[in-house]
């Protein structure tokens, strides 16, 4: 039995106890410092969807236009666990209608659906979304102030690019356009310029600013054929001379498509609507890394990649 009153056993008790809780207290302030650490490390996420094309009609060819309602509650249920800090669609939101409040209703019942998936999120115009309606009546059915745009989250500069214009400059609307007449109009070109330049200021601590930029577009920018932007190689330069743009994402075209022009990866998505039944649906979860690295998760349709930034 031992002897329960020798000092000597109190006193190593009471060091040992002064010695542990030394060693945890200093244990709880490693863990600290290394979660911060940690999540400094974390990559950005962002959630991304592409030409859902919801209508309430019959399908037509392989499109299933009131599929997209249950494949995107599906992409959602996914980003609900993956928790990306904002969602981007990237065009053809809704089909085209036969009258404004037909297509109003369209965008209504699908907006509610997308929206709820997280607060930060943003709407890339295609040319379906202004088939009927007006670029203001959509944007302000969805409360985005325009429809091209930049804004930075987690050390990234985002641009959002709207080419929906034709030839003459004239913007899309109520059916006055072809689709395959696609541009980055003069003033937009000239905000994008100033854009990137202003982006590549100095930082707060007078080094050079390094931050990447990752540019959202619906129509494609790496292609020739009526996919694609009349004036793409305009906007390419324009790109190119920032020498920070990482990577475009687009859809327009429906098909997993990637190319490096200029070193910059041109990644266009899969589109939600093409096909019957979850199988057949895409959307991905694009991680930015704070080195720059790229990675997307491609979840049914939609291919997986991953890019190092170099230099």
């Amino acid at each position: 039995m031992a002897n329960i009153n020798n000092s000597n056993d109190i006193q190593l008790g009471r060091r040992a106890f002064l010695r542990g809780g030394t060693l945890v207290l200093t244990a709880a302030a490693l863990s600290s410092r290394q979660l911060l650490a940690a999540d400094d490390a974390r990559p950005l996420r962002v959630g991304l969807v592409t030409d859902l094309h919801y209508a309430d009609k019959a399908p037509a060819g392989t499109r299933h236009y009131r599929e997209s309602l249950t494949k995107l509650a599906e992409a959602a249920r996914q980003f609900e666990q993956d928790q990306p800090t904002f969602v981007v669609e990237l065009g053809d939101l809704i089909d085209a209608a036969d009258s404004v409040a037909v297509e109003q209703r369209y965008l209504k019942t699908i907006n509610r659906e997308f929206s709820a998936i997280g607060k930060d999120r943003h709407y890339v115009l295609g040319n379906h979304c202004v088939d009927t309606l007006t670029k203001e009546e959509f944007l302000g059915s969805v409360q985005q102030e325009k429809s091209y745009y930049s804004f930075d989250r987690g050390g990234v500069h985002f641009v959002v690019l709207d080419a929906c214009f034709r030839s003459d400059g004239e913007p899309y609307e109520r059916k006055n356009f072809k689709w395959t007449d696609a541009n980055i109009p003069a003033a937009e070109l000239e905000w994008l310029t100033a854009d990137l330049k202003a982006a590549d200021g100095k930082a707060a601590d007078g080094k050079a600013n390094d931050q990447p930029v990752i540019v959202f577009a619906h129509q494609r920018l790496d292609v020739s054929n009526n996919h694609g932007v009349k004036n793409h190689a305009e906007v390419r330069k324009v790109l190119e001379a920032s020498g920070r743009v990482l990577a475009v994402f687009q859809g327009h075209s429906h098909q997993n498509d990637v190319k490096e022009i200029g070193g910059i990866h041109y990644c266009t998505l899969v589109a939600m609507v093409e096909g019957s039944g979850e199988e057949n649906s895409g959307y991905s979860l694009l991680e930015i890394e704070p080195g720059g690295n790229l990675r997307v998760t491609g979840f049914r349709k939609q291919k997986s990649h991953a890019w190092e930034r170099r230099g």
